[in-house]
């Protein structure tokens, strides 16, 4: 082996790792995943201004009264429900007596779907 052939052979070795490497560089979505996050933003907020969903403030107005806690974190996500896909609200909640909840609220209608531990 010549020592022009270990050159070629170092540069196909850095070509081979930088072709590997390069999903988890731009992020596992080979960077799709910040034009995602924009796109989710504007769909929710679309649905937020056609009344699709309920503001998050009347949300949090009616979780309050049924799961008592400071809420730490809200996501909105659009899931597949059995008939149509659905808007639900996901709270995290530090109840009064430690335990993180878990909460899921459907965002159309603000009926409380499901509370865990």
């Amino acid at each position: 082996m010549t020592i022009g052939n270990l050159i070629d052979l170092s540069r196909t070795g850095i070509l081979a790792w930088t072709l590997a490497l390069a999903p988890s560089l731009a992020g596992a979505d080979g960077g799709f995943g910040h034009w995602r996050a924009e796109h989710d933003h504007d769909r929710a907020r679309q649905a937020r201004a056609s009344g699709e969903i309920l503001p998050i403030a009347e949300i949090l107005r009616r979780v309050a009264v049924q799961v008592p806690g400071e809420v730490i974190e809200v996501e909105l996500e659009r899931d597949e429900g059995p008939d149509k896909p659905i808007w639900i609200y996901e709270l995290e909640i530090l109840a009064p007596d430690g335990r993180l909840l878990e909460v899921e609220v459907d965002a159309t209608q603000g009926r409380l779907l499901k509370e865990d531990d």
